[in-house]
């Protein structure tokens, strides 16, 4: 059975949590799109953790992890990623690396530095991992597969030809230093001998998996509001993070996934520009990004803070539905613990109409949002960590979470209240079929 883990907003919901949970019951974990560029933070018995590239289920001696054809490979990177987890007794996980996949190139890193550079006030806010010249490439047709680097020949005639175009480029455009096709093909001979043991033919080993029966987790990176096609445009990642692309980006039949597990944070965070309607700011956010997440609300790969906003119903049920959603993930609810009153959006307002209609970008932009407050289960207990059924919950954080259902439309089948690997309270949601 293949379910997928995906999110629902602007990326940071708490998904490395619930793939890692979920992983203990999978035999595969898949990376399916998106690269270093966004992180998984992941506490369990072996510390905390910041994953950039490796999928959260590397922590079991069980699993075998795949880095799909979807993903933007950047293989020092995912080398180094390995050592960190291994140098701190996590056993060597079981690792396989699409000959599909595409890498990042040392050139796409520099890219994305000279153009944001250039762009200035207008830049898109990125983390400068090379992810967008890399997809850009992916889609210009000259980037580099996996499979490539075992035929010199190809290689090197491609490093020769790929060079004269960017240097144009580098030369002309950002004043900045050729590249040197000789070092890069140096380098490109040192990531062969790095990758090589792992190369694998991933779609060929998924089709086998399926009829053997395996259970298989697909594992997306940051959340339907950064989706290049359903996001908040342009202020999005360059790959798609909808649950359908995970049967693209790791390379089975779409009918394949049957259980899509969308993780919601019981408030909302982005990292990046972009409109964001129910933000809020000075000491209100400074205080929630102080206690939120498991150390505070700072990108797990960046170490930026992160924006901060209550709830977002509007934004939410639209991630839902984009994602095909039959299980909502609702997590970091014991954070809230610290409010008498929790603000929730539940509508905008555009032009003095109210809609609660996910619109597009530069409708978004206008948006204000309709808020409603709900009592605070401060009084009645605060912290709400170790609890393990929904009944044993304080009676307004019930009614927090089943009011949020009802305005979402998805069931909300788990919520997390707390960072560990075991802070999950499994509910029977009214609107499970």
């Amino acid at each position: 059975m293949v379910k997928a883990v995906v999110g629902a907003n602007w990326g940071d919901e708490g998904k490395g949590k619930i793939t890692d949970m979920m992983a203990a019951e999978a035999d595969i974990i898949i990376r399916f799109q998106g690269g270093a560029n966004a992180g998984h933070t992941i506490v369990n018995d072996y510390g905390k953790f910041a994953l950039h590239t490796l999928p959260s289920g590397v922590f079991y001696d069980h699993t075998t992890s795949i880095i799909g054809n979807g993903v933007a490979l950047n293989i020092p990177v995912l080398f180094n990623e390995i050592k960190s987890i291994t140098d701190r007794n996590v056993p060597m996980p079981k690792i396989l690396v699409s000959d599909r996949c595409q890498m990042v190139m040392p050139y796409h890193i520099l890219f994305d530095q000279y153009e944001e550079e250039r762009l200035g006030g207008k830049s898109f806010g990125s983390t400068k991992s090379g992810i967008a010249p890399f997809y850009s490439d992916k889609y210009a047709k000259i980037g580099f597969q996996v499979s490539e680097l075992f035929d010199e020949v190809l290689l090197k005639e491609k490093v020769v030809r790929v060079c004269e175009t960017k240097n144009v480029l580098l030369e002309h455009l950002y004043h900045k230093p050729a590249i040197d096709p000789n070092e890069l093909l140096e380098t490109l001979h040192s990531y062969r001998e790095m990758v090589a043991p792992y190369v694998c033919d991933v779609s060929l080993f998924l089709d086998q998996a399926i009829k053997d029966g395996k259970n298989i987790l697909l594992e997306g990176q940051l959340g339907t509001l950064k989706d290049p096609d359903h996001g908040i445009y342009p202020m999005v990642t360059s790959s798609s993070t909808l649950a359908a692309y995970g049967a693209i980006g790791a390379g089975i039949p779409p009918y394949e996934i049957k259980q899509v597990v969308t993780v919601c944070k019981a408030y909302s965070s982005a990292v990046g520009a972009g409109a964001f309607v129910s933000e809020i700011f000075g000491e209100e956010a400074d205080e929630l990004r102080r206690r939120g997440g498991d150390g505070g609300e700072f990108g797990a790969t960046t170490g930026r803070p992160r924006r901060m906003g209550w709830f977002d119903c509007v934004a939410s049920k639209y991630g839902c539905r984009l994602q095909g959603t039959t299980d909502v993930a609702f997590t970091v609810l014991d954070v809230l613990g610290y409010l008498d009153e929790i603000p929730v959006c539940v509508g905008y307002e555009i032009d003095g109409e109210v809609t609660t209609d996910f619109p597009v970008t530069h409708k978004l932009e206008k948006a204000k949002p309709v808020l409603k407050v709900l009592p605070g289960w401060k009084n009645q207990r605060e912290d709400i960590r170790g609890i393990k059924t929904f009944e044993e919950l304080p009676e307004n954080c019930r009614g927090y979470v089943e009011f949020i259902e009802e305005q979402i439309g998805y069931p909300i089948t788990m919520v997390s209240n707390g960072p560990g690997r075991n802070d999950i309270i499994y509910r029977e949601s009214p609107l499970k079929k």
